[in-house]
């Protein structure tokens, strides 16, 4: 099977366990890999017969900006679930949410979720 990886992808957003992380907000970065058949794109070049990624950037943004989650697995479920949602195309998808900066005394590094989620 094929697959798009949109990689890099930076949203403000206010998903956070304390209080002030839904009120403040922060910085989120999110990986995705879509795995779907691109063999007719790849004859056609025609970006009907692919998967127009802006859209999936788009709503990738938009959720990260609207939601209020305490769990960054609930934030990483509902992208994936959007995503197969939204393209009959995708057969399974892998979100990689990482908060770069994660509220934890001496703690510098990142803190990331990986989920896959595909059609059963």
């Amino acid at each position: 099977m094929d697959c798009i990886h949109l990689t890099g992808i930076r949203c403000y957003g206010y998903t956070g366990y304390l209080p002030e992380e839904q009120v403040l907000g922060q910085w989120f970065e999110v990986d995705i890999k879509l795995w779907l058949d691109l063999a007719q794109a790849a004859e056609t070049d025609a970006i009907a017969d692919t998967l127009d990624y802006r859209s999936v950037i788009s709503t990738i943004q938009n959720l990260v900006k609207t939601s209020k989650f305490a769990l960054l697995e609930k934030l990483a479920g509902t992208i994936a679930d959007s995503i197969l949602q939204q393209s009959d195309r995708v057969t399974q998808v892998q979100v990689v949410v990482t908060k770069p900066a994660a509220p934890i005394p001496d703690f510098g590094g990142k803190i990331s979720i990986e989920l896959t989620r595909g059609y059963r």
